[in-house]
């Protein structure tokens, strides 16, 4: 009697398909994310020597090798303040841009020039955490590292918005007493605002609230485990006039 194939029992055969499905999405994304970066990288290049500023790169990656919308502008130390700037602003322009911040750790709004962009600070979040959620050690406040490593791009987001008001607002699932969730959300926005602040950005202008599991993503059951998240608000969109001590100096 030949011999009849293994039968592959309904369950295991949807979990395998699921995980092609997800390995599939995975690796599109980052095709996706990928491209992005080298198209906005070769636009900047453009901008750049359109601006006069030759010799000055644009990286559209993050310290881990991670695409991102947020350039590093480098080299050009010989170039004068306004050429400098007109340089960040032809960048800056491109559509698809988001913050831009100069590999001497200055921001291109730090300079007390006109803004750069119209103030998309909330859509540039909301669209680095459609991507990426800032994670949690199970019922801690302690971020792991790639969460770390994302909150530098939302830093960057969020610096052509200081003078805002920003709210970080910490959510949890209906795992445990509400309570205790309250807090524990408390705790976990309070900690993005620490670390932001550790970042740079000013604390008199973030508010770290906590609303516990009351409200979970659209769709989603309160138990699922995607309620444990962090939410940006920027309130009011008034950028942050420097006074001549925040405005860096002659070089």
């Amino acid at each position: 009697m030949p011999l009849q194939p293994p039968k592959i029992r309904p369950a295991i055969a949807l979990l395998a398909g699921a995980l092609v499905t997800v390995a599939i999405g995975f690796a599109g994304a980052a095709t996706t994310a990928n491209d992005m970066a080298r198209d906005l990288s070769a636009a900047s290049q453009q901008a750049i020597s359109d601006a006069g500023g030759d010799g000055i790169s644009a990286d559209f990656a993050t310290d881990s090798g991670q695409p991102t919308r947020h350039p590093l502008l480098s080299g050009g130390e010989d170039f004068d303040e306004k050429t400098r700037a007109q340089v960040a602003r032809a960048v800056a322009a491109i559509p698809g841009v988001g913050g831009i911040r100069w590999s001497d750790g200055t921001m291109a709004a730090d300079r007390g020039e006109t803004p750069l962009t119209s103030m998309h600070c909330q859509d540039d979040v909301d669209a680095l955490l459609r991507a990426r959620t800032i994670r949690f050690e199970e019922s801690s406040s302690a971020m792991d590292a790639a969460s770390k490593e994302l909150l530098n791009e939302v830093e960057a987001a969020l610096r052509p918005c200081l003078g805002s008001i920003i709210a970080i607002v910490g959510h949890t699932d209906n795992s445990g007493p509400e309570p205790g969730n309250l807090a524990l959300s408390r705790e976990r926005a309070t900690a993005v605002r620490d670390a932001l602040v550790r970042r740079g950005i000013p604390r008199d202008g973030l508010r770290a609230i906590g609303v516990g599991s009351s409200k979970p993503v659209a769709g989603l059951d309160k138990a699922d485990p995607a309620n444990r998240r962090i939410e940006f608000s920027v309130i009011a969109k008034q950028p942050l006039v420097p006074t001549p001590i925040d405005t860096p100096g002659p070089r």
